[in-house]
């Protein structure tokens, strides 16, 4: 009996025909084929297709012409679109969730602004609604209109109040001549602070600025979102405005600054 040692020593195997198809008949053998390398697959399908659209450009050159001109006027809308789109969303990203050093009040989303009608001349703040105390034009020496002003800034405190992401602005620059270099919205400031905040100073006088530049409606509703983006890093959510007269065209015009606005709020008395 003849033993066979397997492990490194063991024979090799014999083949006894080479590698390949071997051909009985002929005793040669047949070599196999190698496939093509398909790696330029995509670029022979590229020079297919522009041989194709070569071929249809002589055959119809307007019409390959406009479809081709038609697509690109496509990608270049989309792309415009795209871009638009990113613009936006990295305008909103800058509101966090903390206070930022750049914006210090970047957590308010909101805006109530009052609109200033008149400057304050009194030099005490004993006699807030007395018409003789304000700087009133003839169209507007009426009895109760110091009362107005008054309860219009009232209203924008107790609003303010209730919404803890609202920030107060009184809207309204140096549009008395005679009466001095003193703006309507500083007057504003000044009677709210005589009159304590109406109770609600704690909550609200931290959150309540001025806006000094507007001289007519149009210009308070555009400077104090302007100034909202100035001190927030970003628009209103929602506008609370009060004033004597509404005009509701300023609405469209402003939208177009107002990159989220939701509501828009007028209230007058």
């Amino acid at each position: 009996m003849n033993n066979y040692p397997f492990g490194s020593n063991s024979p090799k195997s014999f083949n006894a025909y080479p590698r390949g198809d071997f051909d009985l008949e002929s005793g040669t053998i047949k070599r196999i084929r190698r496939p093509r390398n398909s790696s330029f697959y995509p670029i022979r399908m590229i020079k297919s297709f522009a041989n194709r659209l070569h071929y249809y450009y002589k055959l119809h050159p307007l019409l390959v012409f406009f479809i081709s001109l038609s697509f690109g006027v496509t990608i270049l809308i989309v792309l415009s679109l795209y871009e638009h789109h990113y613009r936006m969303l990295s305008n909103y990203r800058k509101l966090d969730d903390g206070f930022n050093i750049n914006y210090p009040f970047a957590k308010l989303k909101n805006l109530v602004m009052v609109a200033g009608h008149s400057v304050y001349t009194s030099s005490s703040c004993g006699k807030v609604d007395k018409e003789d105390s304000w700087f009133l034009e003839s169209y507007q020496k009426n009895p109760g209109q110091a009362a107005t002003f008054l309860a219009h800034i009232k209203e924008g405190i107790e609003i303010t109040a209730r919404d803890g992401e609202a920030l107060l602005l009184f809207s309204g620059g140096e549009t008395r001549k005679d009466a001095g270099p003193r703006s309507e919205a500083q007057s504003y400031w000044t009677v709210a602070e005589s009159k304590g905040w109406f109770g609600k100073e704690e909550s609200v006088k931290w959150r309540s600025l001025t806006e000094e530049h507007a001289r007519d409606s149009f210009e308070n509703l555009l400077f104090s979102v302007c100034r909202f983006r100035e001190l927030t890093g970003t628009y209103p959510h929602n506008i609370t405005e009060l004033m004597m007269e509404v005009s509701y065209q300023l609405i469209p015009m402003c939208q177009r600054i107002i990159l989220r606005n939701k509501e828009i709020i007028a209230l007058w008395k």
